[in-house]
């Protein structure tokens, strides 16, 4: 069957994420750098063997690398989908974290919206997955 070209649906959640991602790792790599380190678990930097701020770094270049990808490497659209999504399953571990210790980050300043986000990140995969497929 042809490929079929212009937008489509899963071209518009593909690209709307890509702009959701890269503005996440904008927001990692300058003005919300300082709330996103306070929210890096202790753990992760024992584990790492790396301090919070390369941990935030590294988090927010990994989103704006993964959202130019999702858009710019069209041949590479599935793996870059299994990627995204494995980025967020890879996260969620901190974001439980964030709500059980209460720390606040960019967006995330109550008990309740951090108790929201969680619930956020299995659509955020679904999403990731859903996206990238051609049906």
């Amino acid at each position: 069957m042809p490929r079929r070209r212009g937008l489509t649906v899963r071209f518009v959640a593909r690209s709307v994420l890509a702009l959701l991602l890269i503005g996440a790792g904008v927001s990692h790599l300058t003005w919300g750098r300082r709330g996103y380190r306070i929210v890096v678990p202790d753990w992760a930097t024992r584990a790492l063997h790396t301090d919070k701020d390369a941990i935030v770094v590294a988090s927010g270049a990994a989103e704006v690398l993964l959202g130019v990808g999702l858009v710019a490497l069209p041949r590479e659209r599935r793996r870059v989908g299994a990627v995204v999504a494995a980025f967020f399953v890879a996260v969620f571990p901190g974001n439980v974290h964030q709500w059980r210790t209460g720390r606040s980050a960019p967006g995330l300043s109550t008990d309740r919206a951090r108790f929201v986000r969680l619930f956020l990140q299995l659509p955020l995969v679904v999403w990731a997955w859903w996206a990238t497929r051609e049906r």
